[in-house]
């Protein structure tokens, strides 16, 4: 953005008001949560502000998660997700990110907020790990946490071997029937994902929980399997 890249809270946010463009305040509200307070700017913009400030330390990325200003959150989320895919972050540095990620849920607002960062930062520390931290939000009264449940295991579809694949299902299977847009929507789209690895395994699944499964989802879930396969599912 033709700026040193901010290193510190404080620096980030001034970065924030100074590309306020509150035209996109009417489209960015409606996914907004109604204590949510922003000042608008392009998507594009936090983005690249973001990664101009992916080697902010931590503890100032914790004091963004802390503010009511959603491009300050939304921003804090963009950093763990550069940092989480950078080729050369190590172990203990996922951990650090993961950490903060969970600790912080509650600042987490927002659908786009968690599909930003649920997968790089939560997902791929997790591969090759238990995945019951993921069954413990799966379990969680928070749609939001529930969503990070099934939303996270995209890491293991993407950068995961056969038996982190596997894990997806079970997963699924306990939030394929919930309720909430927010959760049942992210099922369908773990599974349409799931579907382009093995989408026999996906078949398998929605024909066994598709009595449960909301149409959005079933409709989602099944949309990368032949269009046989699909009309049967659907039916």
């Amino acid at each position: 953005m033709g700026e040193r890249a901010p290193a510190t809270a404080g620096e980030f946010l001034a970065a924030v008001h100074r590309a306020a463009a509150p035209a996109e305040l009417p489209v960015l509200r409606r996914r907004l949560g109604p204590d949510d307070d922003a000042v608008g700017i392009r998507m594009r913009d936090l983005f690249d502000l973001a990664r101009a400030a992916a080697d902010m330390p931590l503890d100032e990325v914790a004091v963004l998660l802390a503010s009511p200003l959603y491009e300050a959150r939304m921003g804090a989320l963009c950093v763990l997700d550069v940092r989480a895919r950078r080729r050369d972050t190590d172990d203990a540095q996922r951990r650090r990110l993961y950490d903060l990620y969970l600790s912080r849920h509650d600042r987490i607002t927002t659908w786009d907020m968690v599909d930003r960062a649920a997968p790089s930062v939560v997902g791929r520390y997790l591969l090759g790990r238990s995945p019951a931290p993921l069954h413990g939000l799966a379990a969680a009264a928070d749609p939001l946490r529930r969503r990070t449940a099934v939303t996270a295991p995209l890491a293991f579809v993407r950068w995961g071997d056969d038996a982190a694949l596997a894990e997806v299902f079970p997963l699924a299977a306990v939030l394929a029937g919930d309720p909430d847009p927010l959760v049942h929507k992210a099922v369908g789209i773990l599974l349409e994902h799931a579907g382009g690895r093995d989408p026999e395994a996906v078949a398998a699944f929605v024909a066994e929980h598709r009595g449960s499964m909301p149409r959005h989802a079933l409709r989602t879930a099944v949309a990368k399997l032949d269009a046989a396969e699909r009309g049967r599912l659907l039916g």
